[in-house]
């Protein structure tokens, strides 16, 4: 099998360089399926260009009407195929690679579909550990890279990051409202069956849903810092020892 290609954006450290939640997805996918892979690092102004140059689709529609195109994206020479987004990618990988530990086990497809809107509900884009991290993300990016965050996540909120990170008490009510959260999903794993996952034993897509936006949170308030040990340490640390269960896939190829 011919190595496969992860398009990501690099972050300014080397403990920092793979940071971005929705690419975590996929890497953590790749690390557990034993997929060899290598990636390309893109800055944010060029992933439109790459995209369009190797056929990636567009994932959504910005706010004037125009194509939006994101990142990852997945390269497989093998098959002479370009997959972008994350959960299409886990679709993919399952269907080529049917020898590989399965993302989606038989019989969950439904559950995986109802899981990632209940996520989005809950911890998805604009909710609490966006607006706690936001700001970290813009600093950890290059110049270019940086000036280009800033203005489109400005646009679409209407506001300054430092205004949608703010800092004393309500960056206090943000951390409260976080804990809601996670607390609304550690139910979920409360009602699974034993074990660290949805699902027992068994990883699968819904806990790298999560997973990533734990790394993402990890990486950027670091891993010694005050607000990380903060959230791993919620819900009686079990989301610090839920991503401690997936360091053995935490490799940056």
């Amino acid at each position: 099998m011919s190595e496969l290609v992860l398009y990501d954006i690099p972050g300014k450290s080397l403990e920092s360089k793979a940071w971005s939640p929705s690419t975590w997805r996929t890497r953590y996918a790749l690390n557990y399926k034993g997929l060899g892979y290598r990636t390309e690092w893109v800055e944010y102004p060029d992933i439109a260009d790459l995209c369009k140059k190797i056929g990636a689709g567009p994932t959504g529609t910005n706010s004037d009407g125009s194509d939006y195109y994101s990142l990852p994206v997945l390269y497989d020479p093998s098959t002479d195929t370009v997959v972008p987004d994350s959960t299409d990618i886990a679709h993919y990988l399952d269907k080529t690679y049917p020898d590989t530990p399965p993302l989606f086990p038989p019989g969950t497809r439904g559950f995986h579909a109802s899981f990632r809107t209940a996520f989005v509900a809950v911890l998805g884009r604009t909710h609490s550990l966006w607006k706690i991290v936001v700001l970290r993300a813009c600093l950890n990016l290059s110049e270019r890279s940086a000036a280009y965050f800033r203005r489109t996540r400005e646009a679409e909120e209407e506001m300054t990051l430092e205004e949608i990170a703010p800092e004393g008490e309500v960056r206090e009510k943000v951390f409260k409202d976080l804990e809601e959260d996670l607390a609304k999903m550690a139910k979920w794993y409360q009602a699974a069956e034993d074990g660290p996952f949805i699902m027992g034993e068994t990883l699968c897509q819904a806990d790298i849903m999560i997973a990533g936006q734990l790394i993402w949170a990890r990486v950027l308030l670091g891993k010694d810092s005050k607000d990380w040990k903060r959230i791993a340490a919620m819900d009686s640390g079990f989301w610090g020892r839920f991503l401690e269960n997936l360091a053995k896939y935490e490799q940056v190829e």
